[in-house]
């Protein structure tokens, strides 16, 4: 599986390595049916924009790259100045060291994966840029056997793009934005015209990058669990303006963030590995709340991990269940209690360390356990929905 130690996730480097990078933006937008109106200032290593379709996310990104002009205001990534209205200062795109992954990979057909890395690459390697304070080349550049190797991308050097798969074609287009020596690593819903297999395929390449190349990253979706494994900070985005930033499990999982969640609404938590269990093939995480559960071999004793479960996939008991199958139980309080109009309610638990956890379950099921607000509370998962799937490394 994905996370055993060597494999594309890399389980071993469970702490995440990315650097932070400098980015201050405040910047107005007027279009004739949408305004943005976005600022956003501090240290940032892997930050997603979050959001519903038309929430202005992918819109930041063109305005980062450079392929928008804002009306007003400036862009500064890394202590460089991209953008400024009032000083007349106007980067071109292809001075601005921002590699850019679309959901199409748009690679180039007539040549192979080699040829479409190198043109990158060269492309990395190319004339010095001059313009204000411009970098010649980032600090974050890798070479083409990092890359490929970072990648997995060995294999397929020789082949075009139209023998690939949805997700070979993205890990080509990803290797071919870092061979261009960006010093940020900008992504716009790059996993969403791939089927479920083709994202399980490609994630933990991304967040083996997240790890070992060091990369700055700003990653755009509409998807709750894909922003949770990948992001440090995560900005949530309506009508062109942040309603909240901060970490995943602060930003995903209070009930006000549930219009832009949904049922893909999730909860993040940290737990340290604990044990391997060698007669069933389970791996034992500590967390104050209880003992969870994950299929595999994961990590070594110690190593922290970040969890990402989804608000469907947990049941919940007001006793300490007893003949169930579910090996992970966690306990907590709950803290709010929405109900819908319709047949759902959505439960937020505080467990122990200040973490919460999200169930949606029926208001028929509310009422029948007679839960309410401050009572103790038994959250369950199964651990076949917590695979490899559910590690945010």
């Amino acid at each position: 599986m994905a996370g055993e130690a060597g494999g594309p996730a890399g389980a071993g480097r469970a702490v995440n390595m990315t650097r932070s990078t400098p980015i201050d933006i405040d910047v107005t937008l007027r279009r004739r049916d949408f305004t943005l109106e976005f600022r956003l200032s501090g240290e940032f290593g892997a930050l997603a924009l979050f959001g519903r379709s038309g929430s202005g996310k992918s819109t930041v990104l063109g305005l980062i790259a450079g392929l928008l002009r804002p009306d007003s205001g400036h862009i500064r990534v890394g202590g460089v100045t991209l953008v400024d209205t009032a000083q007349r200062i106007f980067v071109p795109p292809h001075r601005r060291r921002v590699g850019l992954v679309f959901q199409d990979s748009a690679l180039f057909p007539h040549f192979d994966v080699r040829g479409n890395l190198r043109y990158a690459e060269r492309f990395g390697r190319g004339s010095s840029d001059d313009l204000r304070g411009a970098a010649t080349r980032s600090e974050f550049a890798l070479e083409f056997d990092d890359v490929v190797n970072l990648l997995g991308l060995a294999a397929l050097l020789s082949r075009r793009p139209a023998t690939l798969s949805g997700g070979e074609r993205q890990r080509v287009a990803i290797g071919r934005a870092l061979l261009s020596a960006p010093r940020l690593l900008l992504f716009d819903e790059p996993l969403a015209s791939l089927d479920a297999e083709r994202k399980l395929e490609i994630l933990p390449y991304i967040l083996r990058l997240r790890e070992q190349a060091g990369m700055p990253i700003v990653y755009v979706s509409h998807a709750a669990d894909e922003v949770a494994r990948l992001a440090d900070k995560v900005a949530v985005i309506d009508a062109g303006r942040i309603q909240a930033i901060g970490p995943p499990g602060e930003v995903l999982a209070p009930a006000w963030a549930r219009g832009a969640g949904g049922f893909a609404a999730v909860s993040v938590i940290e737990a340290r590995v604990l044990a391997f269990d060698e007669a069933y093939g389970l791996t034992m995480f500590d967390h104050p709340a209880g003992v969870i559960a994950l299929p595999g071999r994961i990590g070594r004793p110690g190593e922290p991990h970040r969890f990402v479960i989804r608000a469907t996939d947990v049941a919940l008991a007001v006793q300490r269940p007893r003949d169930v199958s579910f090996r992970t139980v966690l306990s907590g309080k709950i803290e709010a209690i929405e109900r819908d109009p319709g047949p759902i309610a959505r439960i937020d638990i505080r467990l122990p360390g200040d973490e919460r956890i999200v169930a949606l379950i029926t208001r028929k099921a509310v009422d029948e356990l007679a839960i309410d607000i401050g009572d103790r509370i038994f959250a369950m998962v199964k651990a076949t929905a917590l695979d490899e799937r559910s590690l945010a490394r």
